[in-house]
């Protein structure tokens, strides 16, 4: 595997990335389409990801397959399909509808820091996951995440707390995750053997 970079976020071959901008040590895996989107540091995805209009926080872990953003066709027109808004594939005298894609683009969905996003699962349009949210595989996500919870199902729903809403407050104001690269390394070894509440103890201040 390459070595991640602060500066170059590591493309794995076969993406497609549209109007997308990527922080420090994020991959991107094999095949996967990012579009309209944001993905902060450190944050990557794995095999075949598909991303659209998403606004993506540091540390997140996106699995193989999954979907974030995934766009809806019209359903209050006499007619759901492309023909609607992609007319110029159909017709020479006919122009792609603008307004319908600027819609699509404003629906934008935001992942939290430190989430995890299972294989296969989907995240649907303008749906928010608290920072520390877990969505099992193959969940669809329809509504927002409150942080540090796990969902899982279709529709996606509580399963339990990641962490006790103590602990999970107590780490949303501690934002490891905006720590230097430097001050990562020197509390690797807390991170591996800490349980969570430990480690709060130790870097509570």
């Amino acid at each position: 595997m390459p070595r991640l970079s602060p500066e170059t976020p590591v493309l794995h071959p076969d993406c497609e990335i549209t109007d997308s901008t990527f922080g420090a040590y994020v991959e991107i895996g094999k095949g996967s389409r990012v579009a309209h989107s944001a993905f902060g540091d450190y944050s990557y995805c794995d095999r075949y990801a598909d991303i659209a209009n998403a606004q993506i926080g540091k540390f997140a872990n996106i699995a193989a397959f999954s979907r974030i953003g995934a766009t809806d066709h019209p359903l209050h027109t006499a007619a759901c399909h492309h023909f609607l808004y992609r007319s110029e594939d159909y017709w020479d005298d006919a122009s792609r509808d603008a307004d319908f894609f600027a819609y699509r683009k404003s629906r934008v969905a935001h992942i939290g820091h430190d989430t995890w996003i299972g294989a296969g699962a989907m995240i649907k349009p303008e749906v928010t996951l608290g920072h520390g949210a877990v969505v099992a595989a193959g969940a669809v996500v329809t509504k927002d995440v409150d942080p540090y919870t796990i969902v899982a199902g279709t529709p996606a729903k509580d399963l339990r707390a990641r962490q006790p809403r103590a602990i999970a407050d107590r780490l949303i104001a501690l934002a490891w995750w905006d720590w230097p690269h430097d001050a990562l390394r020197r509390a690797l070894e807390d991170f591996r053997a800490l349980r969570a509440e430990a480690f709060l103890e130790k870097y509570k201040g």
